[in-house]
């Protein structure tokens, strides 16, 4: 099936940026398991502008590459009978969870982990790379950035994004502190460095605001817990203190009653308005996460057409993709430069 709307390319709302960014979801998160070494550098092997880094607290206050501080979905925690005494059961941003928890671990004992993929039955192709890595953390993925930067000539940038930082400010392990002192030690707390500092929450945001000039990402999803941000009014209000936001991409591009895209909302041109700029999040190339009028047969797990989904996200405007699958994204959106 073909995307029904496509705005014509002279009538493309500009973007704030020369040139949009892609931005490798958890690294090349559709290949490889997500928040691996190697899930970074398949994504800056394809080419990608910038990673995008989910930063969590291990118990001993190191910063470490997980989605979420629950680890038994991302991990082979579950497999280590000595750990076993660790499962517990906690409310994070107000829901229950149950598992084996990053602020429970030392750096140490998280070391002895195994990385796997998330969803092994929609991507068994990542899942084939379980057990190869551990967990990174903050400072190997600057270093690592680095390398690939000098390696092929280009720099590279990083999204952080700190995750349930009013849960981790909660059980003193506050995590803007060791962040900045990351940054400081490795030359990057600076406007000119390619970081930029990513939260769902407003407060950590405000608190970084003043402690530091790299740019700063309000970021928003689709329900009703962000809906008042994505007004004028809220933009303005996030203009405050944010240079840009990273919405959920149905917020870019609703959907109508049977799942399918048309044109897009306003939020696109009134954020710009405010000179923030935009970041939709996450493309994925699989039929299941893609507007019902881009799936293709196979089923819910085969690819469908992700480059249309792309392709109409920057004839939205969008200043960059966040994406599980960037080299497709990369093909779609040289197509619209070519």
């Amino acid at each position: 099936m073909t995307v029904t709307w496509q705005v014509p390319v002279r009538d493309r709302p500009p973007s704030l940026v020369v040139t949009p960014a892609i931005v490798g979801h958890r690294g090349a998160s559709g290949h490889r398991p997500e928040h691996t070494l190697e899930a970074y550098r398949t994504a800056i092997r394809m080419g990608v502008d910038d990673i995008e880094v989910d930063l969590v607290s291990t118990l001993d206050g190191v910063l470490v590459a997980r989605h979420e501080p629950e680890l038994s979905s991302t991990t082979d925690v579950a497999d280590h009978p000595d750990l076993s005494g660790r499962r517990a059961t906690k409310t994070i941003d107000g829901r229950r969870v149950s598992g084996w928890f990053t602020d429970d671990l030392t750096l140490s004992e998280l070391k002895r982990l195994a990385a796997h993929e998330r969803l092994p039955a929609t991507r068994p192709g990542s899942a084939v790379h379980d057990g190869r890595e551990g967990v990174a953390t903050l400072t190997e993925i600057l270093a690592m950035v680095h390398a690939e930067s000098m390696l092929r000539g280009r720099s590279v940038g990083v999204m952080i994004e700190l995750k349930h930082a009013t849960y981790f400010d909660s059980v003193g392990l506050p995590l803007d502190a060791p962040l900045l002192a990351a940054l400081r030690r490795h030359d990057l707390d600076r406007p000119w460095a390619r970081i930029t500092l990513m939260s769902f929450e407003a407060g950590i945001l405000r608190r970084l605001a003043a402690l530091t000039r790299l740019p700063i990402v309000q970021l928003l999803d689709a329900g009703r817990a962000h809906a008042g941000m994505c007004t004028p009014e809220g933009l303005a209000r996030i203009d405050e203190y944010a240079d840009g936001i990273g919405p959920h991409k149905n917020l870019v591009l609703p959907r109508d009653a049977t799942g399918a895209i048309s044109k897009p909302s306003s939020l696109v041109r009134d954020a710009h308005r405010s000179w923030l700029t935009v970041h939709a999040w996450t493309v994925r190339s699989e039929n299941r996460y893609l507007p019902t009028n881009l799936r293709l047969p196979g089923g819910p797990d085969a690819p469908g057409d992700m480059a249309k989904e792309v392709r109409a996200l920057l004839d939205a405007g969008v200043d960059g993709v966040i994406t599980d699958h960037p080299d497709h994204a990369i093909g779609a959106a040289r197509e619209l430069v070519a």
